[in-house]
């Protein structure tokens, strides 16, 4: 019988411990959910590493912010990271901004040298005039 008894005290004891952490932990606003955002990336990402040419392009034409980094890169890195030259002359022609860094401080032509995107170069290197 005491056993029980110290069994359930500890046990409601650890229930309100728990209850009380995790109001502390709202209170700063983070939540797991949130923490696990960070690391997914967009689906328009998604169909720039794939070389989707056609959800890219229907993306763009409902409005996808062709700029909004996912995973810390734009689409234009994740396409000449992945070497997908015609995806990103789409988005070149579309605007794409090419001279943002990602958060680790790359450029889209450090990518896609990183990664010996031989056509992805090309496209850069004639969208840059160079």
């Amino acid at each position: 019988m005491k056993k029980t008894i110290l069994t359930l005290s500890m046990g409601v004891l650890f229930m309100g411990n728990g209850l009380m952490a995790k109001e502390s932990f709202s209170e700063n606003q983070i939540t797991i959910e949130d923490s696990f955002k960070a690391y997914e990336i967009s689906s328009f990402c998604k169909a720039v590493m794939q070389g989707d040419i056609d959800t890219v392009e229907r993306l763009i034409e409902l409005g996808e912010d062709i700029d909004q980094k996912s995973l810390g890169m734009t689409p234009v890195m994740f396409a000449a990271r992945y070497n997908k030259a015609e995806v990103l002359q789409l988005l070149i022609d579309n605007g794409a901004n090419l001279k943002i860094k990602s958060n680790q401080g790359f450029s889209v032509t450090k990518y896609a040298e990183l990664s010996n995107a031989k056509e992805a170069i090309a496209v850069l290197e004639n969208a840059m005039g160079s």
